[in-house]
């Protein structure tokens, strides 16, 4: 037994360098090597001559360095970083990530703190940089970054790094922060539905009656008002109801996107697929600010007819995830023409989601031919 605590005695320090190498690294700066190159020569010539200023220049420099080791880990000590993502954030759009920083030594403060933000094991391509971390205290700062591709992507943590002394070393360590963050795709604002487009399913709504006037009761959705429940009938159906106007019956839309790929497609292929899932989040944001109930069909998901903000983040979110499938997945909704729009987003060549593209009208008057 004492055998065997002696053994693990002796590998417990190996093991704990070994993590505190991975978690801390040291690289020289341009500096730096001077500095050692120029310290490594005095030694040698001490050494060689024994003369005492030069023992005395030697040990001032050596004691710099190990000055800089010392001071550049307690900069680097019990530093506690946050991550802030906005509310939305698009493709190919540039956005703020607010980072904090806190401080938790109570005396001491951290100088010349530099922090990147990780995807995986690789950096962003900006940093965030505090002059000085008071004790107890936080600091926030932001960086700027821009995703050229929607979908989900995941922050595993933090680097950070100090020259704090003398900027001969550039101390880091890396620190565990997960985090996500959904990038939708990319839009661009549209201008209005063509008049074709505005007065689909109008004949169809307006045999029953003048604009404004009862239409029927349909099922609750999130985002109607509330004071247009019927409670009476809700009670009986045992569901929340809600009355349904002419003017809201006919300002319906469908986007349709077909998300199958063949198995041999290119990377042109994939990229009017992306192009065609801009186009349709383009719609759905136009078509909501105007007050339209949209509805998303794909071949894999269906988001049900709604309004108002929250139906945009939803057509957002499913378009953020959406994958593509193969032409053998039939749509598993069906699509019928019941007075409203009906759009099928078609895959467009060369697309910049920063322009506003002629095809545009296409689409509009392609809504008003089905």
């Amino acid at each position: 037994m004492r055998r065997l605590l002696r053994i693990l005695g002796g590998l417990l320090p190996w093991r704990w360098f070994r993590r505190a190498r991975r978690r801390r690294q040291l690289r020289f700066t341009r500096e730096g090597k001077y500095f050692v190159a120029i310290t490594i020569g005095i030694g040698l010539a001490a050494i060689n001559t024994g003369n005492n200023l030069l023992y005395l220049i030697l040990g001032w420099l050596l004691s710099m360095i190990m000055a800089s080791g010392v001071l550049s880990d307690l900069s680097l000590k019990r530093l506690r970083v946050r991550r802030r993502p906005p509310g939305q954030v698009f493709a190919r759009r540039p956005f703020l990530m607010e980072i904090s920083v806190t401080n938790d030594k109570k005396r001491l403060a951290s100088y010349s703190v530099e922090i990147e933000d990780l995807i995986g094991d690789k950096p962003l391509d900006k940093k965030c940089y505090f002059l000085k971390i008071p004790a107890g205290r936080s600091q926030k700062t932001s960086y700027r970054h821009t995703f050229n591709r929607r979908g989900l992507y995941r922050f595993d943590g933090f680097r950070i790094a100090t020259r704090f002394p003398f900027a001969l070393f550039n101390k880091r360590r890396t620190v565990s922060a997960d985090g996500e963050i959904l990038v939708y795709p990319a839009v661009f604002d549209l201008p209005p539905p063509a008049p074709k487009a505005r007065h689909i399913g109008d004949t169809l709504v307006r045999k029953v009656g003048r604009a404004g006037e009862f239409h029927g009761l349909r099922e609750y959705r999130e985002g109607d008002d509330r004071r247009s429940i019927h409670w009476r009938s809700s009670a009986r159906g045992g569901r929340l109801l809600v009355r349904e106007y002419e003017e809201e019956a006919e300002r319906r839309t469908t986007l349709i996107l077909d998300n199958a790929l063949p198995e041999d497609a290119d990377d042109d292929a994939e990229d009017k697929l992306e192009s065609a899932v801009s186009m349709t989040a383009s719609l759905a944001m136009s078509y909501l600010k105007r007050g339209y109930a949209v509805r998303l069909v794909t071949r894999t998901q269906t988001v049900p007819h709604a309004v108002g903000e929250a139906q945009l983040a939803r057509i957002l979110r499913t378009l953020a995830l959406l994958e593509t499938t193969t032409t053998a997945e039939k749509f598993r909704t069906g699509v019928e023409p019941r007075g409203e729009n009906l759009l099928v987003v078609p895959r467009l060549s060369g697309f910049n989601p920063g322009d506003r593209p002629a095809s545009v009208s296409y689409i509009y008057e392609a809504g008003a031919a089905a």
